[in-house]
């Protein structure tokens, strides 16, 4: 950095970026089920943090991205239908056995509404709390429990395979059961 030149926080921003690109991307994927769509929505996301950078950078920037990829999410989702080429995804199963319980999981979660999905995928594979969660998506807490017990019981329903509500302790696929 130029000794003669202000700190505009660019090295802040990029290491945030470095180091927080590969899980936001994950979970841009898992919201919207389209690699393509979830990178453009990734970096629309850290464009407008890059804009706001000076003001969030204190704050929790990667809360404010997860709030600007879920948001725009459900923007697109409202702008847009969804067109599926296929039946199935292109993915192969991998020889580590998870293949199929990926496929699954992905597959259970195309069929529930949005809003249930983010709420799903905040939850249990972002591992937010309930008020983290509404926070995001600017609802109430009391929306997010309602949202995810109808969510958990249309997974019951649509993927019985994924054994949501299990015997063992309560847990399956990653995703606890509401009771």
């Amino acid at each position: 950095m130029d000794p003669g030149r202000a700190d505009d926080g660019r090295d802040d921003y990029v290491n945030f970026v470095e180091r927080h690109q590969h899980r936001l991307l994950r979970a841009a994927y898992l919201i919207c089920g389209n690699r393509h769509q979830a990178e453009d929505l990734l970096q629309d996301a850290l464009l407008k943090l890059a804009l706001r950078w000076p003001t969030v950078r204190d704050g929790d920037p990667a809360a404010y991205v997860r709030a600007i990829l879920y948001r725009d999410t459900i923007s697109w989702w409202r702008r847009r239908r969804r067109e599926w080429l296929s039946a199935y995804p292109p993915e192969r199963e991998t020889g580590d056995g998870d293949g199929a319980l990926r496929l699954s999981v992905r597959a259970a979660l195309d069929r529930l509404p949005p809003r249930q999905r983010a709420v799903v995928v905040l939850r249990y594979f972002e591992d937010l709390t309930e008020a983290a969660t509404a926070e995001v998506l600017g609802v109430t807490v009391g929306t997010v429990k309602s949202q995810c017990h109808d969510a958990l019981r249309r997974l019951r329903q649509v993927a019985p395979d994924l054994g949501v509500g299990g015997p063992e302790d309560g847990r399956s696929a990653g995703m606890e059961v509401g009771r």
